[in-house]
């Protein structure tokens, strides 16, 4: 008996060890099988999360890479255009000046030029050109829209402008007069015969005048003795001839009504302006001195136009009165024609146009310096109710004559150094472009009765026509794309390769 216990009992030990066997090795399946489970997992998440993250790193990249894309060459910088629609009086804060190149694409989205609100006289906004610090904007004008920045350059700024200039070197002015006192102070710089005139008209000298020596005449801009006025009546008067030229009997007649009284006003404007002084151009562009790479980009800031304009409009024109010295009351800009075209944009407009006049948009004055007595900038119909050209000359007195009638200027301002004067030249033509030009910009200098005056002008370029200005700015700057990869990156591209050569 007991050794039959003794056998089942043997027999069952082999079945609790099977059975804890066969438990282990299901466990260790299961372990195994859990392991693997965990691992396929974690290599899936290890990898969504990588997908992820270079799916975000492309992200940025391309959100950087459109972010600092183009727009704001011409279609003004961002800050600027939300300080316009919001209509306050501060501006935005001038950026720092950086090299940067002119890209194709940037010049052709549409844009608008920005004007500053007048309000009314004496009303004074707070602008911000200079980090840490307000410019009080004062309102002097409605018509011309005028504002004087007292502050806007500092005593160092003009120092240097100053010292620039002479280093540059003064050349006398092109319309000259004679000295104060003279008898033939107030008679045209020129006079000469209508011989004369058909003499210097007539290229070929064959006693014929033909349309293309007029038109060949109006592009040369070697003389004062015709004004473009004179030139379209000249033109109209050839062209209704059935011989398609004027003889010399001819053109006395067409001439002589070119010269008439209706002719004579506008005329004086334009061809009998008279200025003693002494002026030299800076270039503001890459390279050149940081005090006028400054004043442009502040330039910028104030006018809240878009910088390319800005960029690309004319030099600084820097200028010194001595006494004595003055300018006629004059027009910065010009009244645009089928007939004309802008000097600065000429090579993108119509090449066949009969002449070529300046197209300022704007002007900012910088008075460098304080005469110690007169030289003050007078506008003299500022303001009046309305404008008539035959009404300047009251009581056979010219008021565009400021060495008389500088005192009967409805605004004078005293120079002071560090002022700037802002007006514009032009009207706006409501859609967001230049318009007619502002009869009531007239403006000149009184005479110097002692001291010196030193003034600087920066003027903003702006066509009449959108489209021109467009399709220049494109040929700027596929021009300084070419000249890229040619030389190197640093050599500026000069006033003259932009307004001349293109």
């Amino acid at each position: 008996m007991e050794d039959t216990e003794e056998n089942v009992m043997e027999q069952e030990e082999p079945l609790v060890s099977g059975k804890k066997a066969s438990s282990t090795r299901r466990s260790t399946r299961l372990n195994i099988q859990r392991s693997s489970v965990c691992s396929r997992a974690y290599f899936v998440v290890v990898m969504v999360f990588f997908h992820v993250y270079i799916l975000n790193v492309i992200a940025l990249l391309l959100y950087v890479h459109y972010n600092n894309g183009a727009g704001d060459l011409v279609s003004g910088d961002t800050a600027s255009s939300a300080a316009v629609s919001q209509g306050g009086s501060s501006l935005p804060r001038p950026s720092a000046p950086a090299a940067r190149q002119l890209h194709v694409e940037e010049h052709s989205q549409t844009f608008s030029l920005s004007r500053i609100e007048g309000i009314r006289v004496g009303h004074v906004q707070h602008v911000s050109l200079v980090p840490g610090r307000t410019h009080a904007m004062v309102t002097l004008s409605l018509k011309p829209l005028l504002f004087e920045i007292p502050g806007f350059l500092s005593e160092e700024e003009c120092r240097v402008v100053v010292q620039l200039a002479q280093l540059k070197g003064l050349m006398e002015s092109q319309t000259p007069s004679p000295s104060p006192g003279r008898e033939d102070s107030n008679q045209p710089l020129l006079s000469i015969s209508t011989e004369e005139v058909f003499s210097l008209l007539d290229l070929n000298q064959d006693g014929l005048l033909q349309k293309q020596e007029i038109v060949s005449h109006s592009r040369s801009r070697d003389g004062t003795w015709l004004s473009p006025d004179n030139l379209r009546q000249i033109l109209t008067g050839l062209e209704v001839r059935p011989t398609g030229f004027l003889t010399l009997e001819d053109f006395r007649h067409v001439y002589d009504v070119s010269q008439g009284p209706g002719q004579q006003r506008s005329g004086k404007l334009q061809s009998h302006f008279k200025q003693r002084s002494k002026h030299t151009w800076l270039y503001q562009g890459s390279g050149s001195h940081h005090v006028l790479q400054t004043l442009r980009n502040r330039v910028i800031t104030l006018t809240r136009l878009p910088s390319t304009l800005v960029e690309l409009s004319e030099p600084l024109q820097v200028i010194r009165y001595e006494q004595g010295d003055f300018s006629d009351a004059h027009h910065d800009s010009s009244h645009s024609h089928l007939e004309t075209s802008c000097a600065h944009t000429r090579l993108a407009g119509n090449t066949s146009a009969l002449t070529e006049v300046s197209c300022r948009y704007l002007t900012v004055l910088f008075y460098l310096s304080s005469a110690e007595e007169g030289g003050e900038t007078t506008f003299p119909v500022a303001d009046n109710r309305t404008y008539d050209e035959q009404a300047l000359v009251q009581d056979g007195v010219d008021l565009t004559d400021t060495q008389e009638t500088c005192g009967r200027g409805n605004v004078r301002i005293k120079p002071s150094p560090g002022t700037a004067l802002l007006w514009y030249n032009h009207l706006s033509d409501g859609r967001g472009w230049i318009g007619e030009l502002d009869e009531y910009s007239l403006h000149g200098d009184c005479p110097v009765r002692r001291g010196v005056k030193w003034a600087a002008n920066s003027w903003v370029n702006v066509d009449p026509d959108h489209q021109i200005q467009a399709r220049y700015q494109r040929l700027v700057a596929q021009r300084h794309q070419a000249k890229s990869v040619m030389e190197e990156h640093y050599q500026p591209l000069s006033h003259s390769d932009l307004h001349q050569d293109l």
